[in-house]
């Protein structure tokens, strides 16, 4: 029985991981075989070509956002038009930000903009060098309602510009490989150091059309905005390169004269005990099901021990200092499964926080805090206890002092949810709202207030109750009402159905997880100081 429950807990976890690879393949081909061939005739590389030539081959790369918008505009806006993530160059972390210039021209959708955006704030929290591979029409005019105006319009990019280069003294690179016109030139104007490619790049407020309609002058690209021009003639640019090559060449060079970050590594990297392909294994394949945490997580963090942090105490949360690729790190997860209470207690539901667990949480945040020790949420929590023992045991104070602690930590804090990451509970262990540094998921991967089942009896409970006792079955309609509810839930509840909305940053497999874990403790390491919200200005 045990070998087939594994059989079909792997079964499971790699259906889901092979319909994501699918749907990545897809989206990663931008606009199709036939305008990367376009991009290709015109002398350039595109979007993904550009990247895997500007960082390190034999590194780990890990792309932000690919799944952002697939499921809107009817499948035209894949990636939103714009490539983002980070890796290294030359060993250097750093981030970049690529439009793809076979999606409409490299044109703004109203997620282009928030991908950028979510980019700069990697850049910013970590102090890590951003770079822009600029190649864009600029804004998708039929969705400017959405890119143009607001709080987190297009102008907010040009905020976070100013914003790094005036006080954060954040390195910012920007690379004119193509088209870049109206406001969209003020991307490479507030980077440090601008580098236009001979033939393909133009940058300007308005292209030789708008000129021709505007002030009826006649002119063409290269003369008006082109890499020779504001290299020679206006001094916008600071470097002129002959080919796409040739630029993201430059941009190595640039990357590897910068300082390194003052960083300590505090332990040589070791394999975890186990391997990490056992989580296909671990995680059953029925959400709802119990597995024992410490067991994914000897598949997670380096070997050599887990020092775990008042184990007997609250064991519903585990809270333990470890290593990922030598680096060291604060460990909050939630266990899984029926578990013994304190003495004269009764037992306690894994992946609920109780008001003992939630304190406990809370201490071990300030202690890693204190320590200046990176934190690791990983989720799978169901939310906060309820019921008349745990109001009278103080759980809203409790979880109110856990939440307080976790937001208010400057240290990095990195989540990977892997099941559960529901109510409140989501937001105690680091949810999106409260900055943390990187999101990550597996397929796994569950977010919303509650699971359909528990929806389905929110909505129709005190009905099927009055059914119950009149002795009568809820009807057919109201059968298929609860289906569409449920149903609707579990979409919803979906990896992929947060991550096209930048819920997470990305869905990741067990197989990359230390990988991407490893990297982003590296970027995060960039900045010594404190990692609190978006950015944090100098004294």
């Amino acid at each position: 029985m045990a070998t087939q429950t594994n059989f079909t807990n792997r079964e499971h976890f790699q259906k889901l991981l092979e319909e994501l690879r699918s749907l990545e393949t897809r989206l990663k081909q931008g606009g199709g075989a036939e305008r990367i061939a376009r991009e290709h005739k015109r002398g350039k590389l595109t979007a993904r070509e550009r990247i895997a030539r500007l960082f390190d081959k034999d590194a780990y790369f890990q792309e932000i956002g690919l799944l952002v918008a697939y499921d809107k505009y009817e499948g035209q806006a894949p990636g939103a038009g714009v490539v983002t993530g980070f890796g290294a160059i030359g060993g250097r972390e750093a981030i970049v930000m690529a439009n793809d210039g076979t999606v409409k021209a490299g044109s703004w959708w109203p997620e282009t903009v928030r991908k950028i955006l979510r980019i700069q704030e990697l850049a910013m929290r970590c102090h890590a060098p951003i770079i822009y591979l600029v190649d864009s029409a600029g804004v998708n005019l039929p969705y400017q309602a959405g890119v143009f105006p607001g709080q987190d319009g297009g102008g907010r990019i040009f905020f976070y510009n100013s914003v790094m280069r005036h006080f954060l003294k954040v390195p910012q690179l920007a690379a004119v490989m193509g088209q870049c016109v109206a406001g969209g030139a003020y991307l490479p104007a507030l980077s440090d150091v601008i580098i236009m490619v001979e033939n393909t790049s133009f940058m300007g407020l308005g292209g030789p059309n708008l000129v021709k309609g505007a002030v009826g002058q006649s002119v063409d690209s290269e003369t008006l905005g082109g890499a020779r021009t504001h290299n020679e003639i206006s001094g916008v640019a600071h470097y002129r390169a002959t080919s796409d090559e040739e630029c993201l060449n430059k941009l190595r060079e640039l990357i590897a004269d910068l300082p390194r970050p003052p960083r300590e590594i505090t332990a040589d990297a070791q394999e975890p005990e186990r391997p990490l392909t056992d989580i296909y294994d671990i995680m059953p394949g029925d959400h709802r099901l119990p597995y024992d945490v410490r067991d994914l997580l000897a598949c997670l963090l380096d070997g050599g021990g887990v020092d775990e942090f008042q184990a007997d105490y609250a064991r519903e949360m585990i809270t333990a200092k470890a290593r990922i690729e030598g680096f060291t790190v604060g460990v909050i997860v939630n266990q899984r499964g029926l578990l013994k209470g304190s003495p004269g207690k009764p037992p306690k539901f894994g992946g609920i926080i109780y008001a003992d667990s939630a304190e406990k949480a809370a201490y071990f945040i300030d202690l890693c805090n204190r320590h200046r020790t990176p934190l690791l949420f990983i989720q799978d929590v169901s939310g906060f206890m309820v019921g008349t023992d745990a109001e009278h045991s103080g759980i809203i104070r409790a979880g109110a002092r856990f939440v307080e602690a976790m937001a208010c930590a400057t240290v990095p804090k990195i989540v990977l949810t892997v099941n559960h990451a529901s109510g409140a509970g989501y937001y105690a262990m680091a949810g999106q709202g409260f900055d943390p540094d990187f999101v990550f998921t597996w397929p796994t991967g569950r977010m919303g207030v509650m699971e359909g089942d528990s929806a389905v009896m929110a909505l129709f409970g005190a009905e099927i109750e009055k059914l119950a006792k009149e002795g009568r079955q809820p009807s057919d309609e109201m059968k298929k009402e609860m289906e569409r509810v449920r149903g609707m839930y579990d979409e919803q509840l979906d990896a992929r159905f947060a991550a096209a909305r930048g819920f997470v940053d990305a869905i990741i497999s067990p197989e990359d997880t230390r990988k991407a874990l490893g990297l982003a403790l590296r970027t995060a390491l960039n900045n010594p100081g404190p990692h609190l919200g978006q950015f944090v200005l100098p004294r």
